[in-house]
């Protein structure tokens, strides 16, 4: 069996990498070449946390596998990573476990690569202006690999919190591209692409605020109960998804399927966009909505990439199992 370390994960995969992992399994996922699995998702009743796994299957890259973790919001008291995960991948072939990857960096890294693949086929050819509502630890993951998908030339940023914004001005002022904080109001004012990153369970952004031909990645709800929209926003705009049947029981989308302003067979997967059997955006005063709820197709597809590269730079743990 082969082991990548968590340790070696930031050495070895890299956005680009990321990206392209993520972006063919969506393709795969609309051809129905690829499967995931229930999730199961659990409060252990211990530390505060919860535990579960996603898994699945791709018949084109034959990755088998899952990811078990959770939220551990005490963590950070140990000096940990509240969010915590492992990666595991077995032989499609004979089903025996073929590798043991950390999760914790993939996680983050796969998250933003999502929601900029949705950028790259969905927002308009001319965004200059990002947005970004959020400035946790996922944010800045998330600003990095947005900016590599437009030639923006500003960012404003929200948080509830408005002193932890500064890891996103660091972030901006690192690629060279000027960062204001702002209210939202004029967030959606001016941002031609907006990402929502927080964990809220109640709507932060209203449709009021964001105008015609804006492009949102909604990747912050993921869990039954979570919203960072008001469902106006949602029925408003076109809406697009990682995988449908998460969308509208734990995403972005469950709270306006709920109400009956939009149904699943109103929902586009990306991987739909990707392959060229839909058209994506088809105006420029369209308001698109990326509903980005994390699959565990995502997963494999990055822990498969770091094997490979772990392999290939000579830094796997090989035991026998």
């Amino acid at each position: 069996m082969i082991i990548v370390p968590e340790r070696e994960i930031a050495g070895l995969v890299s956005a680009d990498a990321c990206f392209a992992a993520v972006e063919q399994v969506f393709a795969s996922m609309a051809k129905k070449s690829a499967r995931n699995f229930p999730v199961v998702r659990e409060a252990i009743g211990h530390a505060d946390a919860l535990y579960g796994f996603k898994s699945g299957f791709d018949r084109e890259s034959l990755a088998l596998g899952l990811k078990s973790g959770g939220f551990w919001p005490r963590n950070t008291e140990r000096g940990l990573t509240n969010h915590q995960s492992t990666v595991f991948l077995f032989d499609a072939d004979t089903g025996r476990c073929r590798a043991m990857v950390g999760g914790n960096l993939l996680t983050a890294l796969r998250t933003a690569a999502a929601s900029a693949v949705s950028i790259k086929h969905l927002a308009r050819a001319d965004s200059r202006v990002l947005g970004i509502v959020g400035a946790g630890h996922q944010s800045t993951f998330q600003l990095r690999a947005a900016l590599d998908q437009r030639p923006f030339e500003k960012v404003v940023g929200w948080n509830l919190h408005p002193e932890k914004l500064g890891r996103l001005a660091a972030v901006a002022a690192e690629k060279g591209v000027p960062f204001e904080a702002v209210d939202l109001d004029r967030l959606g004012a001016e941002a031609d692409v907006i990402i929502t990153i927080t964990s809220s369970f109640a709507p932060i952004l209203r449709a009021a605020q964001v105008r015609p031909g804006t492009h949102l990645a909604c990747m912050g709800t993921d869990t039954s109960g979570k919203q960072e929209v008001e469902t106006a926003l949602v029925a408003r705009a076109t809406v697009f998804t990682d995988e449908i049947a998460q969308a509208v029981t734990i995403g972005e989308a469950q709270h306006a399927v709920a109400k009956g302003l939009i149904g699943a067979g109103d929902i586009v997967e990306i991987g739909a966009v990707i392959n060229g059997d839909h058209p994506g955006r088809a105006a420029t005063r369209e308001i698109t909505l990326f509903d980005g709820t994390g699959v565990g197709l995502q997963d494999l597809a990055v822990a498969s990439a770091a094997v490979d590269l772990a392999l290939a730079g000579g830094v796997a743990v090989e035991v026998d199992f």
